[in-house]
């Protein structure tokens, strides 16, 4: 399981950059090349089953409202994946256990789709800094294609 952070992480942000209080969305394009490695990232791999893929940073104090996974061109078929989010320092919170699939598990990312966040999960106030996060599952990609990523939510501040 290979963990591929995108570049240019932090740089995709639409909102006031205030502390708090803002409704802010994040926004993130994972595209891939004919051999189904990432396209922009730290490593030149296919993306596998069970592999990571490290989209965006969501600050510390930011409260999850929504998600959209937006397929234009599709992977491989039957590729699924879960968007949920993992912490920066990689320490699990009890406030907030991270979550792989908080907005959605088995999504189809290789039809050309509209997908919104799926997870009927409680919303919750992230404590500290997190990488939103989309795991790869169903197969391994190798073929091109593009899947724009959005997350909402309003920056509340620190604790």
């Amino acid at each position: 399981m290979a963990i591929i952070k995108k570049k240019f992480i932090g740089e995709q942000q639409f909102g006031d950059m205030v502390t708090h209080g803002n409704l802010t969305t994040y926004r993130a394009t994972l595209q891939t090349d004919a051999d189904g490695k990432v396209i922009g990232a730290d490593q030149s791999v296919a993306l596998a089953i069970g592999d990571k893929v490290v989209l965006e940073k969501l600050p510390e104090g930011m409260f999850l409202e929504d998600a959209q996974v937006i397929v234009s061109t599709g992977m491989t078929d039957t590729v699924t994946g879960s968007l949920g989010f993992e912490y920066v320092d990689g320490v699990d919170s009890l406030e907030v256990p991270q979550d792989a699939a908080y907005f959605g598990a088995g999504l189809n990312l290789a039809a050309a789709a509209r997908l919104r966040a799926s997870g009927a999960k409680a919303l919750v106030k992230l404590p500290k800094a997190a990488y939103l996060v989309l795991t790869i599952a169903g197969a391994a990609n190798v073929k091109a294609s593009r899947i724009d990523v959005t997350a909402q939510g309003e920056r509340m501040g620190p604790r």
